[in-house]
């Protein structure tokens, strides 16, 4: 399903704990996406729980309906997984000539 999504939008993604490693890190799962991603953030977390990471686009391909977002690390997903997102803020500024 193809999105209106832009680089710089603010993308909210939902994954699920796979398992905590030994270094702290945990492996997430982006639905649809099956294989593990690595995740540095340290927070009282089990295998199993959901988690919403918000990141930002950094590069789209509508064609192939995948976004990549930077949430720490660079995550390429589905545009399926995205759960929300939100336009980035413009900001127009007056020109005094």
């Amino acid at each position: 399903m193809a999105r209106d999504i832009l680089i710089g939008d603010e993308i909210t993604l939902t994954a699920t704990i796979l398992k905590i490693l030994p270094d702290g890190s945990r492996a997430l799962a982006f639905r649809p996406t099956s294989f593990p991603t690595p995740s540095t953030r340290q927070e009282k977390a089990k295998p199993g729980m959901k988690v919403e990471l918000i990141g930002y686009a950094t590069r789209v391909d509508d064609e192939d309906g995948k976004v990549t977002v930077k949430i720490g690390d660079l995550v390429m997903v589905d545009q399926d997984s995205i759960t929300t997102w939100k336009r980035e803020r413009t900001v127009l500024m007056d020109r005094a000539d």
